[in-house]
This record gives C-alpha cells, structure tokens and sequence, in this order.
C-alpha cells in the first residue's frame, strides 16, 4: 500500500493511487465489521488508558490512513461499548440490519444532501415513502408527513415548537407562561424542550400502573386551561415500556384546546406487531408523533421519524427565511429542513428505506413481534425463579426486576463483572428509590439462553 504522507491539498480529493488504497482500506474493514458473528462486547477505557495506547493522532503531517485505521481498530473501537451486541440489554439498543448498515455506507459515498427537494429530490422521495408507511401505520391519514430528524430529543423539541406556533396561530395566547402537561415519567426530553421553548412543564402522576390517563390529566388541562398548548403521551417509556391511555387523552380534545404529542421513540414501532398494536389506541387522533428507526426498527445511529398529522405546521414553524434560501421557499416542494429545527441534514432515513424496501414489512413485523414473545417468556422465567421479582409484568420488551436483598452497589458491581467478562451489559436501574436492574430485549439475535444465563449470574 502506498501510504506516503502528507498529500497535497488537491490530491485529498482527487483519485490517485494513494486515495484507492485509502478507499480499499476502509471497504475492507467496513466489510469485516459488517459480516463479523463474533464481535465482542468491549468496554470503555480511562482516558489516561487511550493516551497511553494511541497517543495523540492529529499531527501537521497526518500518521497515514493505515495506521490511523488501525489506531481505530485496535485502540479506539474496543473502547467502545458494541451497541449492536445481543447481549447489549441496557438502555435502548440498537440492532440494524446488515441492509441498513451496509446502505450507510452509500449515503455518505454518495454525497447526498436530504435538506431541500432541490438538491435531493430521489433521496427525499424515498424517505417520505417510509415516513407514509409508518403514518399508516399509526391510523394518521394520507396527508400525514414530516420528516428524519437526528433523535428523539429533536423530534421531541421540534414538534413541540410547532405545537406552541400552532396554539399562537390560534390567537391563544396565556395569562402567564405556556405549559406543557405529561406524565411525571415522561423521557427527560420532553423537560429540556421546555427549558429550551422557557414554558413551564406540568407533571402528572401515573399512579401505581405507570399508565398516564385522560381521567389524571383533565384536573391539570382544567387548571392551566388557558395555557396548556400541548399534552405530551408516552408510547413506550424508557424505563418500562409503558403506553399511557392515549384513547382517554384524546378524548380531552373535545373539551381543551391543546396539541396531541405521543412520544414513541421506542415503543411506537410495537404497533408494527399484532400483539402490542391495541395497547396504542388512539394515537391516530395524534397532532403529531416520533418514532426512532434506530431504536426497535432496525436502522443504525441516528434517526427519529418526526410525522405531523397536518405538515403545514411544521412547515409554519420550522421553515427558516434568507436571501439565499428564497429560491427554497419560494418553492411548493417538500423540503425536510421546513420541518423541524435543523437546516443541514443527512439523508438519514435512506438507511431505514433501503432494509425496509428489500426486506419488507412483514420481516419487520416478525423481528418485533419476537422481541415481545421474548419478554414475555423471560419475565415469565423471572417470576418463577425464588429470590426474585418482576417489578411490572411487560407491556413491550422492557423487563424490570430485582434480586432480593441487593442493593445499589450490589447491582453495581454485578454490571461491572458481566462487562468486564464480556457476558453482557447490564446496568443497574431503579424505580420509586429501589434499585433494579432491566433487559431491553430489541436484537433479534438475543435468545431466551442469553438471558437466563445472566439470571443465573446473580
């Protein structure tokens, strides 16, 4: 390989023996990792532990891309934690398919700019293809639309900005400050939007269930009626996977006049199975919802499906004004950069699109409907078992559990151990000041003997 270095400036870009070799190496690589069965677990360094194995890797002259590479390989990538793992259970994970992954590549390779229908009107077709899909699949009707954002924290934030832009389209306007009701266990993003949007939010307990109801939270819309511009409903918590009574909820929207946000970052793709869609009723009335491909749909970091049941107010919103952007403006075609807080953009949702376009929904509804079959049959197993506890019987692929008589820093250093042996990753949890631990069961590829396995380790 031709590794001589520094490059002059034109020579960067331009294609040369030295940039094949450079491509070739990254394919390769690329392909390996893609392919691999037995990538391990890994687990995360101390930064005086990284200094010391790679050194320090940005120079005048550059190190060469073969030696970069293999800095990546053998230093950097095992000091990252394998999100893709099978045994990755913690969090969220993420599981994308090879299709997904592989398609990756060809976005980047492809120079594909996904904000304006101008500049990439075939990558855009594509992704509202998709974004159609899974408006259909969430009751939304044909017109629904909107666009691929970086996260659930964006899609969250965004959606909620269209809400108060629509509650001000309105000619509402609050005695005070606007207010944003939702569940007391709704994800920590639904507070940073409000701390970024500076409106107040209003927490409402679930009681014991978990599940947010229309009857808990009609005192909070009566109080704050003037106020409230939007009501945010969880479609599968983090913590537990829990769906709050989103038919209840909309029902409230025949007496107060609020926005009708349901957050299913990850647990709305479980509507794509017949065993959890009926605990989702209701989230056709939605104003607008997310969903995260690269949480239980299979697509690799990062992309949150942002859909509006009526796009127009997200493009009231979103759609930013300048000298230079007149020619998009002016414009009747659908540009992705109207619709939530973002103006650059990848073509995040080409990933989703390829696997799903090669390997149809059906497959993506076998993959769901196993990760609930699964958490269904460990909890079952956990509920058995003497010394331990089901904290709540799962409604998707969250299971929650104790061991009797641990503690936090017992959870603690059982975590520790399993990664630092490569078993699993596990973390610990908690839940009303009780300490826990959970399996987010997502992969396709973690067994029921995975799991078990990890029970008899405690």
């Amino acid at each position: 390989m031709n590794t001589q270095f520094p490059l002059s400036a034109d020579r960067m870009h331009a294609v040369t023996p030295e940039t094949r070799d450079l491509v070739d190496l990254v394919l390769d690589y690329s392909r390996r990792r893609i392919l691999s069965t037995d990538t391990p677990l890994d687990k995360p360094l101390p930064e005086h532990e990284l200094r010391r194995l790679a050194g320090q890797t940005v120079s005048e002259g550059g190190m060469g891309a073969e030696r970069a590479l293999a800095v990546f390989e053998h230093v950097l990538a095992p000091a990252c934690i394998t999100t893709d793992h099978p045994q990755y259970l913690s969090f969220i994970p993420t599981a994308p398919t090879k299709a997904a992954t592989a398609f990756d590549l060809v976005v980047s390779a492809s120079a594909v700019y996904g904000g304006s229908w101008l500049e990439g009107s075939g990558a855009v077709y594509a992704e509202n293809q998709v974004l159609s899909f899974l408006a259909a699949e969430f009751g939304l009707p044909a017109t629904a639309g909107g666009v691929f954002v970086q996260g659930g924290t964006l899609g969250n934030l965004s959606a909620l900005v269209a809400a108060r832009d629509h509650a001000r389209a309105e000619g509402r306007s609050p005695s005070d400050r606007w207010v944003i009701v939702c569940s007391a266990e709704a994800h920590s993003s639904v507070a940073s939007a409000a701390r970024v949007m500076d409106v107040d939010v209003v927490p409402v307990s679930p009681g014991e269930s978990g599940v947010l109801t229309g009857e808990a939270v009609r005192p909070a819309l009566e109080e704050y009626r003037d106020a409230v511009f939007a009501v945010v409903a969880t479609g599968g918590s983090t913590n537990f996977g829990i769906v709050d009574d989103i038919a209840s909820i909309a029902a409230l929207k025949d007496d107060f006049p609020f926005w009708l946000h349901v957050d299913g970052a990850y647990g709305l793709a479980g509507m794509l199975s017949p065993l959890a869609r009926p605990r989702f009723a209701g989230v056709e009335h939605a104003d607008s919802v997310i969903v995260d491909p690269h949480k239980w749909l299979f697509a690799p970091f990062d992309a949150c499906a942002l859909i509006y049941r009526d796009p127009e107010s997200g493009r009231r919103a979103h759609t930013q004004h300048a000298e230079y952007l007149d020619t998009l403006t002016d414009a009747a075609e659908w540009s992705p950069s109207d619709y939530a807080i973002h103006l650059t953009r990848r073509a995040r949702g080409l990933p989703f699109w390829f696997s799903l376009a090669s390997h149809g929904a059906a497959a993506y509804r076998d993959a769901v409907t196993a990760s609930l079959r699964l958490a269904e049959r460990i909890a079952a197993e956990i509920e058995r078992r003497d010394g331990f506890r089901l904290v709540r019987k799962p409604q998707l692929s969250v299971v929650v559990f104790e061991r009797d008589g641990w503690t936090r820093e017992d959870y603690a250093l059982w975590s520790a151990r399993l990664l630092d042996e490569q078993r699993a990753f596990v973390t610990p949890s908690s839940h009303a000041g009780r300490p826990n631990t959970r399996f987010a069961i997502l992969n396709p590829l973690t067994t029921f003997e995975d799991l078990v396995a990890i029970l008899d380790t405690m």
